[in-house]
């Protein structure tokens, strides 16, 4: 009964205006791998609390909207990251709220749309960091819990692979990138190991084959920071051609996490774009949002999904594949 309450609260807070928008949450999947990944990897679990700091002062400098404001992006926050948050990332998850405060009150569907996917990310990273789990029952468990993301239809990404275009065509498009090389870099580096810390933790034949192969991957992301921009990806990277073994065996999923990814790059443009007056900036995310949510326009085929990266300039535009399993006798 309290899920079904859940479910129609959420169906209330998607039709509402901005102002009225309820902040009510689905409860995660619950399971006995939950935080597993964080116990046995901190190392890479506690990355993704410095990068969702990352995200929410992004937001909310470029929600502000001043030139002097966002001038700190590329300089003061982006140093901060690379050379101190990063290198010691937090033990515990940020309130984000307090972080970015005007941007949630401008988009706080994006915030929990966002929240929603990180949390199925993180979920799939327990289940398979858990080793109690039989090998052959994981990929089940994860269908399920992707099953359960997608029943919160008012927050989930659509399953079917979006338009490139919707990223690079409207007309607030690529201004982020240009305007902030090095943030944007940064972002697109993250995004290659959220998906791309899959591939040790699918491939790796033992325990020990699967630490080394996630440390592995750590590692190269680390360097990426070494000089920016250059060494980070020159274009998204697309989950199909970074983690080729994960989107084979978890298509919907690695297509909601491009959908996310692509989304990410949408709101920063929409909130960078001087085409975009301040009065209709929350709007605009609000369509976009909507677009994401739907399966039934500007979408690509499967097929045209998995080449992306060949379309794109290949996958070493995009990081590179994110880690190979070694050479088995």
């Amino acid at each position: 009964m309290r899920r079904l309450v859940m479910c129609a609260s959420l169906t209330i807070f998607a039709a509402a205006p901005a102002a009225a928008q309820r902040h009510d949450d689905q409860y995660y999947y619950p399971g006995a791998f939950n935080w597993t990944f964080l116990r046995v990897y901190p190392e890479a679990a506690r990355l993704f609390n410095a990068f969702d700091y990352g995200h929410a002062i992004l937001y909310e400098r470029l929600s502000q909207g001043s030139a002097g404001v966002r001038a700190k992006i590329e300089t003061d926050d982006f140093r901060f990251l690379t050379t101190d948050l990063l290198l010691r990332p937090p033990r515990f998850a940020i309130a984000e709220d307090a972080v970015m405060p005007r941007y949630a009150r401008m988009a706080y569907r994006a915030k929990q749309m966002f929240d929603w996917a990180h949390l199925l990310h993180r979920q799939i990273y327990d289940i398979y960091a858990d080793e109690r789990i039989p090998a052959d029952a994981k990929a089940p468990l994860v269908e399920r819990i992707t099953d359960y993301y997608l029943s919160n239809r008012a927050l989930a990404f659509a399953v079917e692979p979006k338009s490139m275009g919707l990223m690079d065509e409207a007309y607030y498009s690529q201004v982020f990138r240009k305007e902030h090389p090095k943030f944007n870099g940064l972002i697109w580096a993250y995004h290659w190991l959220q998906v791309g810390l899959y591939e040790p933790l699918i491939g790796g034949a033992t325990p020990a084959e699967r630490r080394s192969g996630l440390l592995e991957t750590v590692t190269r992301f680390r360097a990426m920071l070494d000089q920016p921009p250059s060494g980070f990806p020159k274009v998204m990277p697309m989950t199909a051609a970074v983690a080729p073994a994960f989107a084979a065996r978890h298509q919907r999923a690695a297509i909601i996490f491009d959908n996310l990814h692509m989304m990410h790059d949408i709101i920063s443009d929409i909130l960078a774009s001087d085409k975009v007056p301040a009065n209709r900036k929350a709007r605009e995310i609000e369509v976009a949002l909507g677009e994401f949510r739907d399966g039934t326009k500007n979408t690509i085929s499967i097929a045209e999904w998995r080449e992306m990266g060949e379309m794109m300039g290949g996958v070493a535009q995009m990081g590179g594949v994110a880690w190979r399993p070694p050479r088995r006798p």
